[in-house]
């Protein structure tokens, strides 16, 4: 068998009760949010709040008795943002390139905007790589954000409902991104504008309420699929 590297070393760092084990491509990290506290943001994540000007947001583990493992969730709660405004979430301590990253969505309304999904390769607020699901526009699309533009790679027509689960899966090695829609492949691109690891997490924009549950990371060794 092939020898497998970690993309960052393995070991495990235990903060306020929240356990993260740094990513290793056979053993998964998940965040369910079940032991967090509600109310708050969960432990160990980050969020870039809107500038003032463009509106603001509240991000927040509610309890949700749908959650695909209830009791908690991860939800954007409180929207008021223009279309200009991406409202983003992100773990921490994992700095990952090659990543197979899933996690389960559900939109809660939104005028303008709804739905959302998934960072990666996350360097700050103006340059990372998004897959996400829009019920309004009834598409499936992965962009690249470089230097604020937000530029679209790949686009499908899809169906999905506000108040219902999805799950929402991306792999990315090297430079070819692969997105998954309830296990379904309906998206391929190639990119190699952003090099570097980054972070990962969660993506809404403009007045999109979203909640989150299972957020999987998975680090993978180059040409792993």
């Amino acid at each position: 068998m092939k020898k497998r590297l970690p993309t960052i070393a393995f070991g495990m760092i235990v903060v306020v009760g929240w356990m993260i084990a740094m990513a290793h491509d056979e053993k998964p990290i998940e965040w369910n949010f079940d032991k967090d506290a509600v109310g708050q943001p969960p432990a160990g994540w980050k969020i870039a709040s809107p500038s003032p000007v463009e509106g603001k947001s509240a991000w927040t583990v509610v309890a949700d008795p749908s959650a695909p493992t209830p009791p908690n969730v991860f939800s954007l709660a409180m929207t008021e943002g223009t279309d200009r405004v991406y409202n983003l979430a992100m773990v921490e301590k994992i700095v990952v390139m090659d990543v197979d990253l899933s996690v389960k969505l559900k939109a809660n309304g939104g005028k303008d905007d709804q739905g959302g999904g998934l960072i990666w390769r996350y360097k700050d607020e103006k340059n990372y790589y998004v897959c996400r699901i829009n019920p309004l526009e009834g598409n499936y699309r992965v962009y690249k954000v470089v230097d604020g533009k937000r530029t679209q790679l790949q686009s499908a027509d899809v169906n999905t409902d506000s108040g219902k689960w999805y799950t929402l899966r991306v792999v990315m090695n090297e430079s070819k991104i692969t997105c998954y829609l309830d296990g379904k492949k309906l998206l391929e691109a190639s990119d190699d504008t952003l090099k570097d690891a980054g972070q990962v997490g969660v993506w809404t924009k403009a007045d999109s309420a979203t909640s989150f549950d299972n957020v999987t990371v998975t680090t993978l060794a180059p040409h792993d699929q």
